[in-house]
């Protein structure tokens, strides 16, 4: 009898070795976390076609919009930690558990890779009165609640820019209008439905150039190579060196236990695929910062990023819970 379960047992484990390195076996399922045409879906749909083709294997990516990413952040969470399904995310579930979002943030994944990160922007209407930064200040202090910013919802990038404002200048009297990514949000804001977007770069960019809109500011303490004669917004308040350089970021997770070759698999799949000179001529373009970063180096990222996110936030009045509640250190404590 003994020999029979030793038997078995080694043919199980032969099995679920050969199925690790047969891996993948089936198609994989890839959740965005926001909609369609945004940057968080223009940076996981230019990536994944070349790291298929590392993998050896095919990505099936969807959209899975709602509830500030932490839906698609859930969905992904309750799978089968096998590698088959993937959560392409941006920075929001940092942000979740002080925002009073979600009970899960990144530290429930592994990370495959940190993709790439961006630069805040203020784009406005063309039609818009004012036409930088000091203008629209100036404009909003003298029509409180008219101005109409676009928002995509506690903890995210316009949640974190409005906050940085609020606190140098004293408050921010707009009214937030909610959209399902900033790609919608700035559709409506070419259409005239809202005024001004805080926005990445890398989405906005194109629109910019096309003249659909205008720049308020670069989010940054310097210019921006890919809009070199844009205002950058410490020219206007050097308060904001506080707070700045910061930015969103893309990335891959799979949840965590997912078996470690599956893990490595993945990885040199998207690091390879972040290395291709399409998808590096694409961010360059868009004005983002290409990282393709892994393991311990995304963990410390990951950390620092939170860290330094959610205490902006708590000082800003703006959480729903304090960090210190959830183990995040203030910087530099």
């Amino acid at each position: 009898m003994k020999r029979i379960i030793l038997g078995t047992l080694g043919a199980l484990a032969l099995t679920a070795t050969a199925a690790v390195a047969d891996y993948p076996q089936k198609e994989i399922q890839g959740i965005i976390q926001w909609g369609a045409g945004g940057s968080t879906d223009t940076v996981m749909r230019s990536v994944t076609p070349h790291a298929e083709k590392a993998l050896g294997g095919t990505v099936v990516m969807q959209n899975m919009t709602g509830a500030v990413g932490a839906i698609a952040l859930n969905h992904v969470a309750g799978t089968a930690a096998d590698g088959y399904t993937l959560l392409m995310g941006a920075e929001n579930p940092m942000l979740y558990k002080v925002m009073g979002l979600g009970d899960k943030d990144y530290n429930e994944f592994t990370p495959i890779s940190i993709l790439a990160r961006g630069t805040p922007v203020l784009v406005a209407n063309p039609d818009a009165p004012f036409n930088d930064y000091a203008e629209m200040m100036a404009y909003i202090k003298g029509n409180p609640g008219k101005v109409k910013f676009g928002s995509t919802g506690p903890g995210g990038l316009p949640s974190v820019v409005s906050a940085m404002i609020s606190s140098v200048e004293g408050g921010l009297d707009v009214t937030a209008v909610p959209y399902d990514g900033d790609g919608p949000a700035l559709t409506g804001l070419q259409g005239g439905a809202i005024d001004v977007m805080p926005a990445v770069l890398g989405a906005a960019i194109e629109g910019i150039r096309a003249g659909n809109m205008k720049v308020l500011a670069i989010m940054d303490t310097a210019a921006n190579k890919n809009l070199p004669d844009a205002p950058y917004v410490t020219q206007f308040n050097d308060a904001y060196n506080t707070y700045l350089p910061w930015g969103p970021f893309f990335g891959v997770f799979t949840p965590k236990g997912t078996p470690d070759d599956v893990v490595a698999k993945l990885v040199d799949a998207y690091t390879t695929g972040a290395q291709h000179p399409d998808f590096v001529q694409l961010m360059n373009d868009r004005g983002f910062t290409l990282m393709a970063i892994g393991g311990a180096e995304a963990d410390a990222f990951l950390k620092k990023w939170q860290q330094g996110t959610a205490w902006l936030l708590q000082d800003a009045g703006l959480t729903k819970a304090s960090p210190e509640e959830f183990g995040i250190a203030r910087p530099g404590e």
